[in-house]
């Protein structure tokens, strides 16, 4: 059922069983599976079914860190399904290794291992439709079956190559919009926007959620658990802005909430001259894997990608990294290309600020040879328009306390909340683990006969070019840990020191890998509300013979 809550009498007091504050990825699949449970669930989405200009410009924010970092308009979606509405649709689990403590990696280390997530990894492939749970790149490369989808045959043994499956993207807003609205026991009430998480004199239980709309109109919702799932950097402003019984913040008691912030960082590095025998191949470069038919089984599409091997990871003391090519064309970067994607962007129905079509067609119609020759090419894909071709890389952030969120002192939004501050920070072993990760690979591919290799000087202990992106993988700020001196949540993902708050989403990773993170934190929704079940009827149980 969808409620629009601008049309709710004012006061208004919801009562539920849970409560999910939320309706992107790990907060519709929290509702979905509490559902076919039996459980009765009140989920607050922010947004309606669209982007709305009012709404979006509550994610706004200052940016205080070291170089430009845009983290609001485009690379995240403030209406039902969240940032999956602006999302690529890559998937892959995390290594074992990324879960594991390592000696070398300040604060590093999940609760758990893998083992625990493999059950919820493979209940994840129905729900953001998938193909089958193999990401063994011998056996997509068999079930292709073409000359010019190969992986390349690497000899020094310490590349090894990896497999990501695409999502088509999963619009979760849409995709399961039928299964919200058919729900009885799912109510879900549309520009409703948490403003406080109210908590007893105590601070252990939460008593009610406050909840505004842009139009004025205020309501409560009451209900045994509650369950924070707004993404990596909104989790941690709401928990800092409920201040009222700890001015820290609710769940901060150790000055932790919005420290960690994590995000993949990305570059484009050198120059790959190809020997003629792999200069046709598609497998691995993004620019003709990604969504590519070509590229593709079961109906699935695939991305392949290399890694240094664990052993190399270990000797070397470095972060997890992920390697693939991107082939530059012409009019790459031009104002007439970068229309045509803007364009490609919005039929995709990608969250764009201030978009406009027209605008965009008279660029292209300004820039013709740019814009031509840059959608010809990435339409028909001719090898010799090819002007060179690049490494991408994304790279494992180190867990850094300084990174964080903050709440802005001065700045709020029209709901009276305190904006956000962010302050993304990136440690010298991701500038190493750069140098080597790509040191590593061209010597490998130099020694293979695959291609010849130019890098660019080396990065560690140098200023972070002005190149340097992000992925807007937003992780981190409130993270899992088995100490409340370490980390924010719990291995269950409930706060420290809170009876009935749970937080869900990338915001609990305590380290980030580097693989993309929504199959992960769709796995921790599958396990969390498998959890949140089970309490509910070991509950019920409990007062069933205390009556008897």
């Amino acid at each position: 059922m969808f409620i629009d809550t601008r049309r709710v009498e004012q006061g208004t007091t919801v009562q539920a069983t849970v409560c999910i504050i939320g309706g992107g990825v790990a907060g519709i699949t929290l509702a979905m599976e509490l559902d076919k449970q039996g459980v009765d669930v009140c989920l607050l989405e922010s947004g309606g079914f669209a982007p709305d200009d009012g709404t979006r410009d509550l994610y706004r924010g200052e940016d205080v860190g070291e170089w430009r970092y845009s983290f609001a308009d485009g690379s995240r979606s403030r209406f039902l399904g969240g940032s999956s509405n602006c999302w690529g649709g890559w998937c892959r689990p995390l290594d074992p290794w990324d879960m594991e403590q390592r000696d070398w990696i300040p604060h590093s280390g999940w609760p758990f291992g893998l083992d625990e997530l493999l059950p919820y990894y493979d209940r994840t492939h129905a729900l953001l439709k998938l193909g089958p749970n193999n990401y063994d790149p011998e056996f997509w490369e068999r079930s292709i079956d073409r000359p010019d989808v190969r992986r390349m045959p690497l000899v020094t043994g310490k590349v090894r190559d990896t497999i990501s499956q695409f999502s088509p993207p999963a619009r979760m807003g849409k995709l399961y919009r039928e299964t919200l609205k058919r729900s009885p026991r799912i109510r879900v009430f549309l520009y409703a926007n948490a403003t406080n998480i109210d908590t007893d004199r105590s601070a252990h239980s939460v008593t009610r959620i406050q909840v505004a709309t842009l139009t004025g109109k205020y309501m409560e919702v009451t209900a045994k658990y509650y369950i924070l799932a707004t993404g990596g950097i909104e989790n941690p402003r709401l928990l800092l802005a409920s201040n009222k019984v700890q001015p820290c913040g609710v769940g901060n008691g150790n000055d932790l909430v919005g420290r960690f912030f994590m995000d993949h960082p990305r570059r484009y590095i050198g120059n790959i001259k190809w020997s003629r025998e792999w200069a046709r191949n598609k497998l691995s470069d993004v620019k003709y894997h990604y969504m590519n038919s070509a590229v593709a089984a079961f109906g699935t599409h695939v991305a392949h990608q290399f890694a240094l091997t664990e052993d190399v990871l270990r000797e070397e003391r470095l972060l997890n990294a992920r390697v693939w090519f991107c082939s530059l064309f012409p009019g790459e970067g031009s104002e007439g290309a970068q229309a045509l994607f803007r364009i490609k962007q919005a039929l995709l129905q990608k969250d764009q600020e201030d978009w406009s079509l027209s605008k965009d067609v008279l660029t292209m119609l300004a820039h013709p040879i740019d814009t031509v020759g840059y959608g010809y090419t990435r339409l028909f894909q001719p090898r010799w328009l090819i002007q060179g071709v690049k490494f991408q890389l994304i790279v494992e952030p180190e867990p850094d306390p300084d990174s964080r969120v903050m709440l802005s002192p001065s700045q709020k939004d029209q709901l009276g909340m305190n904006r956000v501050r962010v302050d993304w920070r990136l440690g010298r072993n991701v500038q190493r683990t750069i140098d080597r990760t790509l040191a590593i690979m061209a010597d490998d591919m130099h020694r293979s006969g695959v291609a010849q290799v130019e890098l660019d000087p080396p990065m560690e202990g140098q200023k972070w070019p002005s190149d340097l992106e992000g992925t807007w993988h937003h992780m981190g700020t409130t993270r899992m840990h088995d100490s409340p001196k370490h980390g924010v949540v719990d291995r269950n993902c409930k706060v420290h020191g809170m009876s009935n708050l749970y937080v869900a989403g990338s915001s609990v990773f305590p380290t980030a890998g580097a693989n993309f993170p929504t199959i992960t934190l769709a796995a921790l929704a599958f396990r969390l509300s498998d959890h949140i079940a089970e309490q509910i009827r070991t509950s019920s149980l409990h007062l069933t013979e205390q009556a008897a």
